[in-house]
């Protein structure tokens, strides 16, 4: 059987969707971008999906095969679902340990290790532990986040019960991501008093694909995605001047005077930003403000004007401007991003030993990748490879 895929088509794809081989087999495309390998077989007349492992550690050859082999059996009249279900399936603390084990030769320090198993031990063995990994569902994940509420910690806890799950899927535990589908559960106990509505990091590019098409002037679309790309807040980009870019150091300074904490701010810029700067540059002549008013160009955009932007476009129901930050900050958190480089690109007010960490220049250096990274992502580019 010739199949329909080939390995350049599935590294290529990054739609979520289901995707067929040909003769019963899928790929299957997370939200999150991770791609599994899912059989649709009848069985004694009944239709049920195998999954068969993640890619690539499953490769397109290894499913065929083993889908050819299950179809065989199905057609013998023996049940593949069965052989599957005889395996001998790991709790979730074996596979937490397995995923552990894995990861921890990529963590940049010993304290990183240590502050995933105390999570892990803390908040999500009590509840987790003793349970096969392939009996864990949306409402036993929920049981864990829920009580945490929209906190750093709840967001952590996501990522490890997510990377376990991940580990289970690519081993043919598990045939998919169940925390995908609690995304909002970590901020349940709070939508009621979250006035700063935010997209899942994962929709941002799309968004700013729908402003960057819009009618909106270039003042004020480029303006909302240098906001995205720095994550800053929209004041301290609506009121930027030219005098605090630095182009040559790729540097962005916002004077204390226009500073929660009263203390100067440096912004590293990623490429994307830098581009942002020069398609705005002859709005004002490299002078004054870099995104003056579209009707009063001696002056700052007024805030009301990114809002604008946003409900122009039916956007404003989903996010708010102030949200991106939170997006930002999510995704940190969901790619293992550590705290304090988060801290330091929001800007948050850190006091004594640590704040002035955050302000240091060997931390600056180390943001400055971070947000490179963030503005490939937002940008749909691809990862760089080091």
């Amino acid at each position: 059987m010739r199949g329909r895929l080939s390995p350049k088509q599935i590294n290529a794809l990054r739609k979520p969707g289901r995707y067929g081989d040909g003769d019963t087999l899928f790929l299957v495309v997370a939200p999150r971008g991770s791609k599994s390998w899912v059989q649709r077989l009848t069985i004694h007349g009944r239709r049920h999906d195998i999954g068969l492992g993640g890619y690539p550690l499953v490769t397109l050859a290894e499913a065929r095969e083993t889908a050819l082999a299950n179809r065989r059996l199905a057609r013998k009249g023996g049940d593949p679902l069965s052989r599957k279900h005889a395996t001998n399936v790991p709790t979730f603390r074996d596979a937490a340990a397995a995923t552990y084990k894995a990861k921890q030769s990529g963590w940049r320090s010993d304290k990183v290790a240590k502050n995933w198993r105390q999570r892990l031990e803390r908040h999500v063995l009590p509840k987790l532990g003793p349970v096969p990994v392939n009996r864990v569902g949306r409402e036993e994940v929920r049981q864990v986040l829920v009580p945490l509420g929209a906190t750093e910690t709840g967001r952590k806890v996501k990522t490890i019960i997510r990377q376990t799950i991940e580990w289970a899927v690519a081993k043919g535990y598990v045939e998919g991501n169940v925390v995908d589908a609690v995304r909002g559960a970590p901020l349940k106990q709070a939508a009621t008093t979250n006035h700063h509505r935010a997209l899942h990091h994962a929709e941002v590019a799309a968004t700013l694909d729908v402003v960057e098409a819009s009618a909106a002037s270039l003042s004020a679309k480029s303006c909302l995605r240098f906001v995205v790309l720095t994550a800053a807040r929209s004041s301290q980009a609506r009121c930027a001047t030219w005098e605090e870019i630095d182009l040559e150091h790729r540097l962005w300074t916002i004077s204390a005077s226009r500073m929660k904490a009263a203390t100067p701010h440096r912004v590293p810029l990623p490429n994307a930003a830098l581009a942002v700067l020069e398609a705005v540059s002859p709005l004002s002549g490299g002078e004054g403000f870099v995104f003056p008013s579209p009707v009063r160009p001696a002056q700052p955009m007024s805030d009301m004007t990114l809002t604008k932007v946003l409900r122009d476009n039916g956007l404003a129901g989903r996010c708010t401007v102030h949200g991106f930050r939170s997006s930002f900050r999510d995704w940190c958190a969901d790619t293992g991003k550590p705290t304090e480089i988060a801290k330091a690109a929001l800007a948050h007010v850190v006091r004594g030993v640590e704040g002035a960490y955050i302000q240091s220049d060997a931390l600056l250096e180390r943001r400055r990748v971070v947000m490179d990274a963030w503005a490939r992502y937002v940008s749909r580019q691809p990862a760089k490879v080091v």
